[in-house]
């Protein structure tokens, strides 16, 4: 082994190849960052309900672990709207009595999930579970976001009219607010809607601007100069991260705080991963999820072990980061460093914050949360996916963040099934010219005069199995002529179970009752291993194997030349 080569093996992997004169960007892109973080990270504690000062502590030394255990050249690790919603609801869900929110037991239980969920991804991890993250689909994310954006942002609306706020389903804190209207402040309404203007004018014309964080300072110069009487955030518990076990916890606490662990995780392999490949490609670069996720165990055991809660994945600091023109997790380490500063220097300076701008920047980072966008190209595209995601929001809304979660990876798993029991069929119809049309599989369709080429998109197993046999069976009765040849397209049918390998034996028997010949066409080597050791090509004529849908074609006009 050389000397660099020796020396590369110890950098980290997302700093392989770095180059001295991207520092001067990175660094600039991570100062940036750490001024647009900082203030959400306030927003996602009050979401978690922990203290400010653990948001902040998320995107300090869960960032720096990340950096240099994880893949990603660009994946900001930190708290995020959606886990933190998540924690939120699971903790309260745990059913503890005298568990408070804004506690310290509750923070304990928020970082004892954290170091849960660190365990549930090491895991992961070893056993490259990392494809898990790929069963939660793209509808029913979005519904589980879009849901997820709709509770945080009702949670925000008393900090923005100057109220009281309380706890419960969605429907009973909407009530609340109904009944607490006449008692609104209309200075907290007049700096919300204020706030709010502010963020969403800047964000349209000058997004690369950190203006949230300028809307914290200003506010909270505003507030000692002018010396309002409003609410505000009150004393932040700065100074450098604890590090330690959390306080109060108990190993006999660990399985209740697997039942959150799960959903966080199952979220965190979601989101991440979808993220790290969207930017990597994004850049012609290739992700290595697996070794994230094992930069996503450390950067959660970490958050665990100094005082904060669960972290992911944020695609929206990422895609910060990526318009800032980042190149490398050194953007991530000075926004750590920059972070660190303010917690450590400046907390006594965040007390001042009034509560009214801290909701209405949480507010805005909700609304985020819903894709209408994505939501509008899902109703276009796929009807029965639009509808998977609704009814996921409504879940979400209705039972909370955390019962929402189990339920969508439910629906996708569901739907997976769906997918398999019910997938596309096909009888491909052949004109005079040999041209080739897919045409839905329907009783009375045939390919040519005697030809019946059947199309499957969905490998054969036990709970498919005899529908597809009996679609078969109904074409053949159907067909307008007597079928001499029945032709199954295997080009989608990657796999033939032991159970559905019997269905196929007897379907193959009925074809040939008739008079007809079973036909492959399309049959890759695998496929074709599995045919033989079923037993199944036995009963074939082994000319009647045919390496494509043409060939077999072309094969049956020369078996019957009277056919068109």
């Amino acid at each position: 082994m050389t000397h660099g080569s020796g020396l590369r093996q110890l950098l980290p992997p997302s700093l392989i190849g770095y180059r001295l004169k991207w520092l001067r960007g990175d660094m600039v892109a991570g100062a940036t960052l750490a001024a647009i973080a900082i203030p959400e990270c306030m927003g996602y504690s009050s979401i978690a309900h922990v203290p400010l000062e653990a948001g902040l502590y998320t995107i300090i030394l869960p960032a720096i672990v990340f950096a240099l255990v994880g893949a990603s050249k660009l994946m900001v690790v930190g708290a995020d709207s959606a886990t933190a919603a998540l924690l939120a609801s699971g903790i309260a869900g745990l059913g503890i009595a005298g568990l408070a929110p804004d506690s310290r037991e509750w923070l304990m239980w928020a970082s004892l999930i954290a170091l849960v969920t660190a365990g549930i991804l090491f895991g992961a991890w070893l056993l490259r579970l990392g494809f898990l993250g790929d069963f939660l689909s793209t509808a029913v994310l979005v519904g589980f976001l879009t849901g997820t954006g709709i509770t945080v942002l009702t949670g925000q609306v008393p900090g923005m009219l100057g109220v009281e706020g309380t706890e419960g389903r969605l429907t009973e804190r909407w009530w609340y607010l109904a009944k607490e209207l006449p008692q609104v402040d209309p200075v907290a309404i007049a700096i919300s809607v204020t706030t709010i203007a502010v963020l969403v004018a800047a964000k349209r014309f000058t997004p690369r601007f950190p203006v949230a964080i300028m809307v914290v300072a200003v506010s909270i110069v505003i507030v000692k100069v002018a010396d309002w009487d409003i609410p505000v955030v009150g004393a932040i518990d700065g100074g450098l991260p604890p590090i330690g076990l959390p306080d109060g916890m108990s190993w006999s606490d660990i399985p209740k705080a697997a039942t959150v662990a799960v959903g966080a995780a199952i979220v965190i392999l979601a989101q991440s991963a979808a993220t790290a490949r969207g930017f990597a490609q994004r850049h012609g670069e290739t992700a290595d999820v697996n070794r994230d996720i094992l930069g996503l165990a450390g950067a959660n055991a970490i958050a665990g072990f100094s005082g904060s809660f669960v972290v992911n994945g944020s695609p929206t600091k990422t895609q910060i980061l990526d318009e800032q023109r980042a190149r490398t997790q050194v953007a991530n380490l000075t926004m750590a460093g920059v972070t660190l500063v303010v917690v450590v220097f400046l907390g006594d300076a965040l007390a001042d914050l009034p509560h009214a701008v801290l909701s209405a920047i949480v507010a805005v980072v909700a609304v985020d949360l819903i894709d209408l966008h994505a939501l509008r190209r899902i109703w276009r595209m796929r009807r029965v996916e639009f509808g998977i995601a609704i009814f996921t929001a409504i879940v979400v809304m209705a039972l909370g963040v955390q019962d929402g979660i189990v339920t969508a990876m439910a629906i996708s798993l569901l739907e997976l099934v769906r997918r398999q029991y019910r997938p596309e069929r096909f009888v491909i119809v052949v004109d005079e010219a040999g041209t080739r049309t897919y045409r839905k599989a329907e009783p009375g369709r045939q390919s040519l005069p005697g030809l019946i080429v059947f199309r499957y998109d969905a490998d054969l197993f036990y709970a498919n199995a005899s529908r597809f046999a009996d679609d078969v069976m109904e074409l053949i009765r159907n067909a307008p002529d007597p079928v001499r040849w029945l032709v199954l397209d295997c080009t989608a049918i990657g796999d033939v179970d032991y159970s559905a390998s019997a269905v196929m034996a007897d379907l193959i028997a009925y074809v040939h009752s008739h008079g007809a010949h079973f036909v492959l066409a399309g049959i890759d080597p695998e496929l074709q291993k599995t045919l033989v050791t079923e037993g199944l090509l036995a009963d074939l004529d082994p000319d009647h194997v045919y390496r494509g849908v043409g060939s077999a074609v072309r094969a049956y006009r020369e078996a019957y030349p009277g056919a068109p």
